[in-house]
């Protein structure tokens, strides 16, 4: 068995296998130098941390030799010869696989204006979270060009460190993609608040790097500077490996309910594939969150030892924010109807029900965990297709959990 990709969905895998009672040969491959770590603390206490970033590592190195799991660090995969079911790495050499897990992630999209430098940065691995913490601190400025999840935990997490920033976006508001309105105006307000400055629908028409800091020239004439600028403006799969085999492509690498790609003996996980929602009527969905990785790893590692489980976990992402937390379960889009749930300490809750009355999504946001109880209840209402009445969804003296019985 050999898994491509040493991150969160990679790593999982490879200690699924021997879970699920595999002896054979397990091979962990990844392009990084670093032992496998997750991400989610990239922009957050990888940041504010009072010395250079640590990477909290996904298991200690010494649980890997103890599972039997060859892991091969800074070995980037070139190609994948599907007839020889053979893979190639970069340093000339080669392995043979049974069963190979593509479990690649995705790269942050890049921003034509603004090609990556010392005063330029993107965020997704631990080495970009050095680089950038480097930068920040009393009396510096950050410009952050994206209103998206990266973007807006970096703006937080840079406040923290007493910076000074300046978010730009594109778009009417931040938070457009699968974030209903509300909760990114709270978010919005949040960030304000804290001393972020937001600027939503305005272009950049251009980039000017002048050494000592980098100008950011808005469509509408206006110049934002700053020390450092960060682009967050979205992530693409790592597809270039899957392509060049001729395995298909549908915003990611696309699989069935199973994992498996259109090769049998290949499959893939994570934040690199798309797959068919069950919870959402089968349509494709590419995710890209911690928790969709953990889950999919797992359940790979099962389905290439022929256990044939199809995918039925409901979407669930979160976001930390100064003292808030974000929850969403379901994908919002497309809801027919939405029901507003207030709770203590400002807190609330949307659930989104399709025509049919179907619940399709829950997002909540306030201080500390006040959302999560009802947002994970949600979620379990989600995955069983509930129709609950909207009277009692709004009503927050009502057992949410009184739904499931």
């Amino acid at each position: 068995m050999v898994i491509v990709g040493a991150g969160e969905c990679g790593a999982r895998a490879a200690f699924a296998l021997r879970e699920a009672g595999y002896g054979g040969r397990v091979t962990l491959i990844g392009e990084e130098r670093h032992p496998p770590y997750e991400r989610p603390p990239l922009s957050k206490d990888a940041i504010t941390g009072p010395q250079a970033p640590g990477a909290k590592t996904i298991a200690e190195p010494g649980r890997y030799a103890d599972a039997a799991i060859a892991l091969m660090l800074s070995s980037p995969v070139v190609s994948i010869d599907r007839a020889a079911r053979r893979i190639s790495l970069a340093d000339g050499g080669t392995l043979p696989y049974d069963r190979l897990l593509l479990a690649t992630g995705c790269s942050p999209r890049r921003l034509a204006l603004a090609r990556e430098g010392p005063r330029i940065a993107y965020l997704r691995t631990l080495d970009d979270a050095g680089r950038i913490a480097e930068r920040l601190g009393p009396g510096k400025r950050l410009a952050v060009i994206g209103g998206g999840f990266i973007g807006l935990e970096l703006a937080a997490s840079a406040r923290q460190r007493r910076t000074d920033v300046t978010v730009v976006e594109a778009q009417p508001r931040i938070l457009m993609r699968g974030v209903p309105a509300d909760i990114a105006e709270r978010i919005h307000r949040l960030h304000a608040d804290n001393g972020v400055r937001i600027l939503c629908g305005v272009g950049i028409a251009a980039i000017e790097d002048a050494g000592d800091r980098v100008a950011v020239r808005l469509a509408d004439g206006r110049t934002v500077e700053a020390e450092l600028l960060l682009v967050g403006i979205g992530a693409v799969p790592n597809v270039a490996l899957a392509e060049a085999a001729g395995l298909a492509l549908d915003n990611g690498i696309a699989v069935d309910a199973t994992l498996a790609t259109s090769d049998p003996f290949i499959f893939a996980a994570g934040d690199c594939c798309s797959f068919p929602l069950a919870s959402h009527d089968g349509r494709r969905t590419r995710l890209e969150s911690w928790r969709n990785a953990q889950e999919q790893g797992a359940l790979a590692a099962r389905n290439m030892l022929g256990a044939g489980e199809a995918h039925a976990a409901v979407p669930w992402f979160w976001s930390d924010q100064y003292d808030h937390t974000m929850q969403i379960a379901g994908v919002p889009d497309h809801a027919a109807t939405t029901v507003r749930r207030d709770l203590a300490d400002g807190a609330f809750i949307l659930f989104q029900l399709a025509e049919d009355g179907r619940l399709m999504a829950a997002g909540g946001v306030g201080p500390g965990n006040v959302v999560a109880k009802d947002v994970r209840l949600a979620e379990m209402l989600i995955a069983r297709g509930a129709k609950p009445d909207p009277a009692s969804l709004a009503d927050p003296g009502f057992r949410l959990k009184s739904l499931l019985g």
